[in-house]
């Protein structure tokens, strides 16, 4: 990853809004959620949300698809999971006990396929 693209993921990321909006989105997995929902369980206005949804896809870390009348919103995994590997990247400096709080935090994520 990039850095300008790391750069623009934690930007997106560092608003109380849209990090609630994109938990919610990668705790709904690739499945997604509709717009509507997920102002619902945020209690979020549509037109704030919008513009944290819209923003978290111009970073690539969300993306939408139309079902109907609904827009549904996911999490764009690749994303999330090559920001995590670049931010981890240069961790440890040859002492893996370092890092090792978050290769278990990361090992415990339901996301990660066992033995990753």
């Amino acid at each position: 990853m990039e850095m300008t693209t790391a750069i623009e993921s934690l930007s997106a990321l560092a608003h109380e809004g849209r990090l609630k909006a994109f938990r919610l989105l990668v705790t709904a997995g690739p499945a997604g959620l509709a717009a509507g929902e997920i102002a619902r369980r945020l209690g979020t206005p549509p037109n704030t949300l919008s513009a944290n949804l819209s923003l978290l896809a111009h970073a690539g870390l969300a993306q939408s698809r139309r079902d109907g009348r609904s827009i549904i919103y996911s999490a764009r995994f690749d994303r999330m999971g090559a920001l995590m590997a670049f931010l981890a990247e240069d961790c440890c400096g040859g002492a893996a006990e370092v890092c090792a709080p978050v290769a278990a935090a990361a090992s415990r994520s339901r996301c990660l396929p066992a033995g990753a």
